[in-house]
């Protein structure tokens, strides 16, 4: 369910700008649902765009910057890519 409902807002909120806050939130929320399916490959790549973007809009925001890192690092983790 929760994979859908990733995906669900992903689509929804695909169009919008950049700095939309509710894109960015989807793209979090997809890619923690596709973490959760033990589909870390799928997830990485949205994580990485989720970060890119987060640095780029909202840098002063830490926390949630070292939140999505630590996604990043749990998906190489899984992947066995440890050294990256």
């Amino acid at each position: 369910v929760k994979l859908a409902l990733g995906w669900a807002a992903w689509k929804m909120y695909l169009g919008r700008s950049e700095l939309n806050g509710a894109r960015t939130n989807a793209m979090e929320t997809l890619g923690a649902a596709l973490g959760s399916n033990q589909r870390s490959a799928e997830a990485l790549p949205v994580f990485e765009a989720t970060l890119a973007l987060k640095q780029r809009y909202w840098s002063d925001n830490k926390d949630h910057i070292l939140q999505i890192q630590g996604n990043i690092a749990l998906c190489l983790s899984n992947l066995g890519r440890r050294d990256e």
